[in-house]
């Protein structure tokens, strides 16, 4: 097969992939996750049903195969992301701001910084996941493929997947009755602005490892505090 097949190969996956991916994802948030709910006891216990089995399976593994198909025709191969050398120090800023805006956030509209009173085992046990989930489809997988062996094609991939990023969110936003709230007070502004840096940091360093990093001190300090 020639370049210009496998790209067209690669386009019609990453179409099919895109529609089945969020059909799959909307039908599971509003009806499979409250039958996991209902039909497994305790929180924790379903927490991991949801979160470490159903979302690796359903985003991690598709994910993962299709960037080790795609290897030929993607910006960064999945052995790739996962070992190439990264010098932290370059990235500590942003690390730094990741870890200081939440906790300066919290400590102006808290007055303090004692650990908030929801989170528990279930908020750990769906950080710990949310990053390399989230972060393998959407920067490891989509942004990826969109980019492609094309640079001049990043700000645009780039822009296209942070409203793609907002848009998972729909489901779960609806679910807890928040989606008025998201778009009225611009809540899903600082999701497209999280994905636009998530992306640079992937594509800049070449190694998944970073946004995923980023992308779990957020969750954690935000909801944490």
């Amino acid at each position: 097969m020639g370049t210009t097949e496998k790209n067209i190969s690669k386009n019609k996956a990453l179409i099919i992939y895109i529609i089945a991916f969020y059909t799959i994802w909307a039908l599971y948030e509003f009806f499979g996750k409250p039958v996991i709910n209902d039909l497994i006891p305790g929180i924790v216990s379903s927490e991991i049903v949801k979160e470490v089995v159903i979302k690796n399976l359903v985003w991690i593994l598709p994910a993962a195969l299709l960037v080790h198909h795609y290897k030929d025709d993607v910006y960064i191969g999945l052995k790739e992301m996962f070992t190439t050398k990264v010098k932290w120090l370059h990235y500590l800023p942003v690390f730094l701001l990741f870890v200081l805006y939440p906790l300066v956030s919290a400590y102006h509209m808290k007055g303090s910084l004692s650990l908030s009173s929801d989170f528990g085992a279930e908020q750990v046990i769906d950080f710990s996941f949310v990053g390399i989930t989230e972060e393998m489809v959407f920067r490891g997988w989509l942004l990826n493929a969109m980019v492609g062996k094309n640079k001049k094609n990043q700000w645009k991939a780039i822009l296209l997947n942070s409203l793609m990023f907002v848009a998972i969110h729909i489901p779960t936003w609806t679910m807890q009755g928040i989606l008025g709230d998201a778009f009225l007070h611009f809540g899903f502004v600082y999701i497209i602005i999280l994905s636009i840096i998530f992306s640079i940091t992937f594509l800049k360093s070449r190694n998944i490892l970073i946004p995923v990093a980023l992308h779990m001190i957020w969750d954690f300090l935000l909801d944490m505090f």
